[in-house]
């Protein structure tokens, strides 16, 4: 292929890109993600990462609880009261203070949606002076954790309809919404009463584009000078450009097969275990995704006290797979394909391109499942099918890539997807041992050991399995300084960026 070539294929798909329409001193900001609408239950991770919105609590880039919109918290003796003291002079977007019965009333509302909030043991909550009490049935160690995660959001009482439904985000986050067209673009200006820091750079704009060959192409053209969730093949490239700077950390995500183990071919643990011998997961590590290593277990080290080196690793090893699929019954058949009782050993992955990873893996897995009789097919679609075949049971296996800190404390997730059974973790399996564990581990009692205990069950059972520990990689314009990736996905630091010099 000649350079002339390249350069027009290289100009006519700039041609395809989505216009921005903005000022040069705009900071653009491109990814993967829809707004689905102004509603913090469903799209509310991209109101906190673009800085329009806050929580009362924040977690630094260790994974720390820090202050938020609350400047403290206590917690009574008993475990049971929780008091986060508020901050002075902070405003809404609308220029309505503030108060404790404003952040109540935000709070209340997504409780009442689904997430995080509406499964805890919180029996009240009370607007004080300055102060906002919470009261529980039993003791939440974890609960400021709770309230960092983006549905926790707090916003104005304007933002919500009498049924709470979101109508408008209305935040006290750095950065106001200015416009908004959902499900693919907003634009925001930095905001003058914000409480903070002001931004160095006034104005930003979000647009969602689905597929990782536009967005990398924004990126090396310049139309977006801010681009997250790339490809291998992206990465490759744009690491040798002069006017792109690529970023890339490990992240506590982990890439996995979610697995229903009510399915009849699945249920036995050992079945489970036969299609974790067939991963190499060393190989898609390297010749797919080109990370340093795969996952010898479910959580990452950077996940404290979690990852434990006391686990065995998850091994490779097909004539192990082989030998545990022929105990329980299933015999090759004519064309390979294993056979019991009349019935192929045939399941769907369903995955989805968000993440356009995940369809380069769910291919190799299709080999590496074939190599062991089992005949896999693939359905890449929206990431909405993966919740959707949870709650209906027609999901057979879901490839995903879970993050385990969208509650900066592990135990939120934990508790949520392998204990409740939640529509991104375990699907119909259930181990009383693991359960209590988990519970125990959220009144604050137990440490290390007992997650090590909890991390080790699901490292037998394999309620989902394990392929690869997540990198996150961005692309950052070089007329861009101050660009940093916040390892739990909380924020794009846009209030941090400033132009360079």
């Amino acid at each position: 292929m000649t350079k002339p070539f390249l350069k027009t294929a290289l100009a006519l798909a700039c041609l395809a890109l989505p216009t921005l329409a903005h000022a040069d001193g705009t900071l653009d900001v491109v990814a993967q993600f829809e707004i689905q609408s102004p509603e913090p239950s469903t799209s509310g991770y991209i109101f906190t990462r673009m800085g329009v919105a806050e929580t009362l609590v924040n977690a630094n880039a260790d994974g720390k609880l820090t202050p938020g919109l609350a400047t403290s918290w206590e917690v009574s003796e008993d475990g049971l009261t929780w008091t986060f003291a508020l901050r002075d002079g902070v405003a809404f977007h609308d220029g309505k203070a503030m108060t404790a019965d404003t952040v109540v009333n935000a709070l209340e509302i997504a409780r009442a949606k689904p997430g995080p909030l509406r499964d805890l043991p919180i029996t009240g909550m009370v607007a004080n002076d300055g102060a906002v009490t919470i009261t529980l049935s039993e003791p939440l160690a974890a609960l400021p954790a709770f309230l960092a995660e983006f549905r926790s959001q707090i916003l104005s009482p304007a933002s919500f309809a009498a049924d709470g439904t979101g109508v408008a985000i209305i935040g006290t986050g750095p950065y106001r919404i200015t416009a908004i067209e959902p499900p693919l673009s907003l634009d925001a200006t930095a905001f003058a009463g914000y409480w903070g820091a002001a931004p160095h750079i006034a104005d930003v704009s979000y647009s969602g584009v689905s597929r990782v060959e536009t967005r990398a192409l924004m990126a090396e053209s310049g139309e977006a000078k801010f681009v997250f969730g790339l490809d291998p093949a992206s990465v490759s490239r744009l690491n040798m450009l002069d006017n792109v700077d690529v970023l890339s950390v490990a992240i506590p995500r982990t890439l996995l097969i979610k697995v229903n183990a009510a399915q009849p071919f699945l249920a036995d643990p050992n079945a489970r275990r036969a299609l974790s011998l067939a991963i190499d997961r060393a190989g898609i590590a390297k010749a797919v995704l080109r990370y340093p290593e795969g996952a010898d277990q479910l959580f990452p080290p950077s996940i404290a006290g979690w990852h434990s080196d006391a686990i065995a690793p998850l091994d490779y090893d097909v004539e192990a797979a082989k030998t545990l699929l022929k105990d329980l019954g299933w015999e090759a058949g004519s064309d390979g394909i294993l056979m019991r009782d009349g019935e192929r050993f045939a399941v769907t992955l369903t995955t989805y391109p968000d993440r356009p990873e995940l369809p380069l893996v769910a291919a190799v897995l299709e080999q590496q499942f074939r190599a062991i009789g089992v005949e896999l097919t693939i359905n890449t679609t929206n990431s909405s099918a993966i919740p959707a075949g949870h709650q209906d049971g027609s999901l057979d296996l879901g490839l995903i890539a879970r993050n385990f800190s969208l509650i900066p404390d592990p135990i939120g997730t934990v508790l949520s997807d392998y204990v409740g059974n939640g529509d991104w973790g375990a699907m119909n399996w259930k181990n009383p041992e693991f359960a209590t564990l988990v519970r125990s581990l959220a009144r604050g009692e137990g440490g290390d050991a007992e997650r090590a205990a909890a991390a080790a069950i699901l490292q037998a059972e394999l309620p989902v399995i394990p392929i690869a520990w997540y990198q996150q990689t961005l692309a950052v314009s070089d007329k861009i300084d101050g660009a940093q990736i916040d390892p739990f996905e909380r924020s794009f630091g846009l209030q941090d960026m400033r132009w360079a010099e």
